[in-house]
């Protein structure tokens, strides 16, 4: 703690006591003036002792009223001397008794006004010979001077009490502690008719029994004044009450304004710090909150006020944050919705490719297809044809056999050979003419499986594999090419020389044989060919049909990326506009000055 503080801790109690023996001692000063005014011609020779009685007993009324005020502040006099730990309990029980010391301080001033007086008019109606007339006078005082007194010590200690409230608060004591400690009554009505009352009618009851006081003294002296003289002492006696009546009077008005200007400041004084205050807080400036420290309805106001500005406080400071926060995120969304809106253009641009290629690959399969249905046709006829070929060669085997037993059977079966020779020849022409067709169609069809990629390696596969069928077939052509020039030249051979038609017809028959062997492999082979052109036909519908599927698929994509793509841009356009908001709200925010350390942290709702 600083040294302000401590020497601070150290004066409260004297802070507070101080007004109590300068009221008493100003409303003594009054009270011993107007004695000596009013009562200055009944006491005779006993003036001086009386007055001096006067003094000691306002002297002592003032000792037991500050001693009774320190009673009623204990905490905050162990504060002082350090008994007291100074933890927010008795901080807050030592701003109650600092609130209560001025109502304790204007009621026992009252009270020892009333009972000094009362006593000393006791004293002078027993012990001189005015009586009890002088008596009732000398305890009139404290009823005329004792409220005003008190009154002013009231306002005095009450300012006091205000400081020392706020020096409590700066020992540790925040300021909702401090609301909810202090009392909040509703007595301003009572207090400023008490007020009004007193500082009205005192003054008036001093004029009015000074006034009567003066008349009779001044009527008394003249009688007893020889009458040549008469006219000279009221003269005197009237110059002379105005001096000092008039002295008294405004003495007493002057003690009635200081009082009404104190009572004014206990009200006036907090409304024009409220007044300043919310000014303040019109201009933006939350940064050093002030407790405004009152009694009654207007210390209500000032709780109400310090707790509005502190939840104001609390809003702004979120608000703040809440706004910095959003600030930072929408910008960072922003940055993402750039970065993912050109993401989602990119990508919309490789699908659009992406779906070209799968069209153009749909195309190509078509076209593949087509061609498939093609190859089964033309492998089709071959298998046909090799069919024919087969049941050629048996006739042709049945002939040389019948050639065997007739020699002129042999010239007609040659003839008839001739005949299925150049039969055969256009045969194997043809089968010539579609195994080079079928290679030429093998080769593309293995060049549009490379082409479709992982999806046409099987179709690639079994192309390959036709077109080495293919070649097996034109080899196994040239073979019968050569068979057939042979038979050819055997039928020559038979034709020119009969004689040998056995040994023809036996190297015929050979011949026929192979020839059927061969028809037969052929047969085989067309069979193949026909299998797989048929499975490369269903395998490549299958292909167009999933490539037709795959171009409708990545059609929806595109389509999909592209809505993808305009809500990316819309979503781009909405945080923009939240990121302006965001800077609008921490702009108005940013107008109020805070002092973060002093507002408490935002409440989690878990």
């Amino acid at each position: 703690m600083s040294t302000s503080g401590t020497s601070r801790r150290a004066s409260f109690s004297r802070h507070l006591a101080v007004p109590v023996p300068v009221g008493n001692l100003i409303g003594a000063g009054l009270a011993s003036y107007y004695a000596a005014l009013t009562l200055k011609d009944q006491l005779d020779g006993s003036f001086a002792w009386v007055m001096w009685a006067g003094v000691l007993a306002c002297a002592a009324a003032s000792v037991a009223g500050g001693a009774m005020l320190m009673r009623s502040v204990r905490v905050l006099r162990g504060l002082e001397r350090g008994d007291v730990a100074p933890t927010p309990e008795n901080l807050s029980l030592a701003a109650v008794e600092a609130t209560r010391a001025a109502d304790t301080t204007f009621v026992k001033s009252l009270a020892m006004w009333l009972l000094s007086t009362s006593v000393l008019g006791v004293v002078l109606a027993t012990g001189s010979h005015a009586g009890w007339r002088l008596g009732l006078s000398a305890a009139g005082l404290g009823f005329l001077f004792g409220p005003i007194t008190a009154l002013l010590v009231h306002c005095m200690v009450t300012l006091r009490a205000r400081q020392v409230v706020l020096w409590l608060s700066e020992l540790g004591l925040s300021h909702s502690q401090l609301i909810a400690a202090l009392p909040r009554r509703a007595q301003i009505r009572v207090r400023l008719v008490l007020f009004t009352a007193i500082a009205v009618v005192t003054p008036a009851l001093l004029t009015s029994n000074l006034a009567s006081s003066l008349a009779e003294r001044t009527y008394a002296e003249v009688l007893a004044t020889p009458q040549e003289e008469q006219l000279v002492r009221v003269k005197e006696l009237r110059e002379e009450a105005l001096i000092y009546g008039g002295a008294l009077c405004l003495l007493v008005f002057g003690l009635a304004l200081t009082t009404a200007y104190l009572g004014g400041t206990l009200v006036g004084r907090p409304i024009r710090q409220l007044a300043e205050e919310a000014r303040r807080i019109a201009d933006g400036n939350l940064a050093s909150p002030r407790l405004i420290p009152a009694e009654d309805e207007v210390w209500a106001v000032s709780a109400a006020f310090a707790m509005m500005r502190a939840h104001l406080a609390d809003v702004l400071s979120q608000l703040q944050r809440a706004g910095a926060q959003i600030s930072a995120t929408t910008e960072e969304i922003l940055s993402t919705s750039g970065r993912y809106e050109a993401g989602a253009a990119e990508q919309a641009s490789s699908l659009d490719e992406t779906s070209a290629t799968t069209e153009e690959l749909a195309r190509s399969a078509r076209q593949i297809a087509e061609n498939a249905g093609s190859v089964a046709e033309i492998a089709q006829r071959t298998l046909a044809a090799a069919q024919g070929g087969q049941g050629s060669a048996e006739a042709f085997l049945a002939s040389m056999s019948r050639m065997r037993n007739d020699n002129q059977a042999i010239a007609s079966a040659v003839t008839r050979l001739n005949k299925r020779v150049q039969q055969i020849g256009k045969i194997v022409e043809f089968i010539n003419g579609v195994a080079d067709k079928s290679d030429l169609l093998a080769l593309n069809a293995e060049l549009e499986g490379t082409k479709a990629g992982e999806v046409g390696r099987g179709f690639s596969l079994v192309a390959a594999e036709m077109r080495r069928l293919a070649e097996n077939v034109l080899e196994s052509t040239k073979e019968i090419e050569g068979l057939i020039e042979e038979v050819r030249e055997a039928s020559r051979a038979a034709v020119a020389a009969t004689e040998g038609g056995v040994r023809a017809t036996d190297t015929g028959t050979s011949l026929a044989q192979q020839v059927s062997e061969s028809l037969k492999q052929i047969l085989d082979l067309a069979g193949q060919t026909s299998d797989a052109v048929r499975s490369i036909s269903l395998a490549t519908q299958q292909q167009q049909t999933g490539t037709d599927q795959l171009a409708d698929t990545m059609a929806d994509i595109l389509r999909i990326t592209q809505q993808s793509l305009n809500a990316t841009k819309q979503v781009s356009t909405a945080n923009g506009d939240l990121l302006v908001l965001a800077l609008d709200l921490r702009n108005v925010v940013e107008r109020f000055q805070i002092n973060l350390s002093q507002v408490p942290p935002p409440r989690s709702d878990g």
